[in-house]
C-alpha cells in the first residue's frame, strides 16, 4: 500500500511518509507497553498492602501520558503529511492531464476523471491522515500485548499467540470475499457519474424534444446497477465480518477459560488473571476494527491504483534537445492518421508559405478538423511529418510550439470568471492597454459596453452567460492578445447570426493580417480570402488551387460552391 502510494506521488514524498509510519508504529508499541503496568498495579491493589499501589499508579499515569503525547504527535504528523500529499497529488494529476494527448480524452473519460479528481483523490490521500494510524494500532498494539502476556504467563501468552493465525485467517477471508465486488462497485460508480454528466449536458435536447418529465433511461439503469453492486458488496462482506467477530470472541473466551483454570489450580494469582484478561480485552477491540479499516484501505488502494493507471498514461514525448524554428511556414509531408481502425488522413501533403492563407474544405468526416489538431500536435501523426519553419513539430517543445500558434475553434470554452480573465489567458503578462486594444480589434468592446459589470462581468461555466457570437469575440480577442505568428481557425461563423457574424469576420481579418493561416471552412463564402484551397474527401486531397481555378474545373469544390449559393 505504502509502495503504491509513493509510486503515485513520487519519491520526493518518501521521507515524510516513512517518518510518519515509524512514529505511528512507535505510538502503537507504546500503547501496548503502557498496559504492562496494569499487572503490578492490580497485583498491589489485590495484595496485602493496597496503599503501596501509589507509585505504580503514578508510573501507569506517566506511561499513559507519554502514549497520549506520542499519539498527538503521530496524528498531527499524519494530518500534515496527508495535506501535503493531497496538494502534491492534485498538482501532479493536473500537470499530467495537461500533457496527455487529446485522443486520450475519449468517451467516458469526463466522468472517470471527475470522480477521480474529486472523491477519488480525497479517498486515496486519506490513508495517511485518517486510516494508517488506526490500522497500525490495530495490528501492532495486539502483537505487543501478546508479547507482554508471554512475559507474565507463558501459558496464556502461548494461547493468545496460537489464536493469532485464526484471527489472521478470518481477516484474509474477509478481504478475499470483499475484493471480488470492489472492482465492480468502482466501475458502476464511474459509469453512473458519466451518465449524470451526460444527463446534465443533454438537457437542451431533452427539453427541445418535450421529454423533461420523463426519466432518463440510461441514467436510471446505471443507478440501478450501482444499487445492485452495493447490495452484492454488503452480502459478500457479511460472512467474513461475522467470521472475524466470532474468531476474536472465541479467542477471548478461550483465554478466559484458561485463566480461570490456572487461577483455580493455583498456577497464577487473581491479579495476574485480571490484568491479562484486561490486556486480552484490549486486543479484541482493534482486531474487530480491522474488518472496517481493511475495507476502507482496500477502497483507498483501488483509487490509488486508478490514479496510478492515469499517471502511467504516456504523454506525447518531448524532445531531449528541442529546436526553435526561425520561420513560420507550414508543411505536411505524407501525413497519415487514424482513429482506431478508421483512417482519417491518408498520405496528405501540402504546404503553406510564411504569411500565406490556406483554406481546407470538404464534407463532414473528411479530416478537416483533425488536420488542424495535428498541426497543433494534439495528436502525433502515425505516418509522415508536420513541420513548422522546416522543423518537425516532434522536435519542438510543447511550450515552443504553442507559442507559435493562436487557435480559434468553432466550439469556444470559457472559464468561469470575468471577461478580462478569459482574454488575458492569451498572454497573462499583457498590459491593460494591450488587453483593451485586442478587445477593440475583436469588437469585444461592443459586448463589454452593454454587459452589467463591463470587464468584470462573469461569463459563467463554459461561457454559458454569453451568446455564441460573444464567446467567439472573446476567443478572437484572446488570440489577438497572444500575437502568435501562425493562426489555426476552425470555422467560427457557422452558427452565428448576421450581426455577430459580421463582427467576428472583422475580428478574424485583424487576426489573420500578416500571419500564416490555416482555416477550416464549412461556409464556403469564407474561403475566398484564402490564397490556396484544398478540398479533402475521404482523408485525401481531391482538389486544390485558388477559388477561381477550382470553379473553372467544375469539380467537387465547384459543386459544393453552387450548393452553398442555393437559397
Amino acid at each position: 500500500m505504502i509502495r503504491l502510494l509513493l509510486r503515485v506521488l513520487g519519491a520526493e514524498y518518501a521521507p515524510p511518509v516513512r517518518r510518519t509510519v515509524a512514529l505511528m508504529t512507535v505510538t502503537a508499541v507504546a500503547e501496548g507497553l503502557s498496559y504492562a503496568l496494569l499487572v503490578p498495579v492490580l497485583r498491589t491493589l489485590f495484595g496485602g498492602t493496597p496503599a503501596d499501589a501509589g507509585p505504580w499508579l503514578g508510573a501507569f499515569a506517566a506511561a499513559v501520558a507519554g502514549y497520549a503525547a506520542l499519539r498527538y504527535a503521530s496524528d498531527l504528523s499524519g494530518f500534515r503529511v496527508g495535506t501535503t500529499l493531497l496538494r502534491g497529488m492534485y498538482h501532479r494529476l493536473g500537470d499530467h492531464l495537461g500533457r496527455l494527448p487529446v485522443g486520450w480524452y475519449g468517451a467516458g473519460r469526463v466522468g472517470e476523471v471527475s470522480v477521480l479528481a474529486g472523491s477519488g483523490v480525497l479517498q486515496a490521500m486519506s490513508v495517511i491522515a485518517h486510516l494508517l494510524a488506526p490500522f497500525i494500532s490495530a495490528a501492532v498494539t495486539p502483537l505487543t500485548i501478546v508479547a507482554l502476556m508471554l512475559v507474565f504467563n507463558w501459558q496464556l501468552g502461548l494461547a493468545a499467540l496460537l489464536a493469532a493465525p485464526v484471527v489472521a485467517a478470518a481477516q484474509a477471508w474477509t478481504v478475499r470475499s470483499m475484493a471480488a465486488t470492489d472492482a465492480e462497485r468502482a466501475a458502476r460508480d464511474h459509469e453512473a457519474s458519466a451518465r449524470v454528466i451526460e444527463y446534465l449536458q443533454a438537457q437542451p435536447v431533452l427539453r427541445a424534444g418535450g421529454r423533461t418529465g420523463e426519466r432518463f433511461r440510461l441514467l436510471d439503469e446505471s443507478l440501478r446497477q450501482v444499487q445492485r453492486a452495493s447490495r452484492r458488496t454488503v452480502l459478500a462482506t457479511l460472512p467474513g465480518t461475522v467470521g472475524l467477530t466470532l474468531a476474536v470472541q472465541a479467542a477471548f473466551t478461550a483465554l478466559l477459560v484458561l485463566g480461570a483454570y490456572l487461577a483455580l489450580g493455583g498456577g497464577i494469582g487473581v491479579a495476574e488473571v485480571l490484568a491479562i484478561l484486561v490486556l486480552a480485552a484490549r486486543c479484541a477491540d482493534p482486531l474487530l476494527a480491522l474488518a472496517d479499516l481493511g475495507g476502507k484501505l482496500r477502497a483507498a488502494r483501488s483509487e490509488l491504483a486508478r490514479l496510478d493507471e492515469v499517471l502511467r498514461a504516456e504523454p506525447l514525448p518531448e524532445p531531449r534537445e528541442p529546436v526553435r524554428p526561425v520561420r513560420h511556414d507550414l508543411e505536411l509531408d505524407s501525413v497519415s492518421f487514424a482513429h482506431g481502425e478508421r483512417a482519417v488522413l491518408d498520405e496528405v501533403s501540402l504546404s503553406v508559405p510564411q504569411g500565406g492563407r490556406l483554406a481546407v474544405v470538404g464534407p463532414s468526416g473528411s479530416g478537416k478538423s483533425t488536420l488542424l489538431q495535428l498541426l497543433a500536435r494534439f495528436y502525433d501523426v502515425q505516418g509522415g511529418a508536420i513541420r513548422v519553419g522546416g522543423v518537425d513539430v516532434r522536435s519542438m517543445s510543447t511550450e515552443t510550439l504553442m507559442s507559435q500558434l493562436a487557435i480559434v475553434f468553432q466550439d469556444v470554452y470559457l472559464f468561469d470568471g470575468t471577461i478580462e480573465e478569459n482574454v488575458r489567458l492569451g498572454r497573462p503578462g499583457a498590459s491593460d492597454a494591450e488587453v483593451r486594444a485586442a478587445a477593440a480589434a475583436a469588437r469585444l468592446d461592443e459586448v463589454i459596453e452593454r454587459l452589467p459589470g463591463g470587464w468584470s462581468a462573469n461569463v459563467g461555466e463554459g461561457g454559458a452567460l454569453l451568446s455564441g457570437g460573444e464567446r467567439q469575440r472573446v476567443s478572437i480577442a484572446r488570440a489577438l492578445l497572444k500575437d502568435a505568428p501562425i493562426v489555426l481557425l476552425d470555422e467560427v461563423t457557422s452558427a452565428l447570426d448576421p450581426l455577430n457574424e459580421a463582427a467576428v469576420h472583422a475580428g478574424i481579418e485583424r487576426l489573420m493580417a500578416g500571419r500564416t493561416v490555416v482555416m477550416v471552412a464549412h461556409r464556403l463564402r469564407t474561403v475566398q480570402r484564402a490564397d490556396h484551397i484544398v478540398f479533402l474527401d475521404g482523408g485525401r486531397i481531391a482538389e486544390e488551387g485558388t477559388h477561381e481555378e477550382l470553379l473553372r474545373r467544375a469539380g467537387r469544390y465547384a459543386g459544393f460552391w453552387n450548393v452553398s449559393l442555393t437559397p
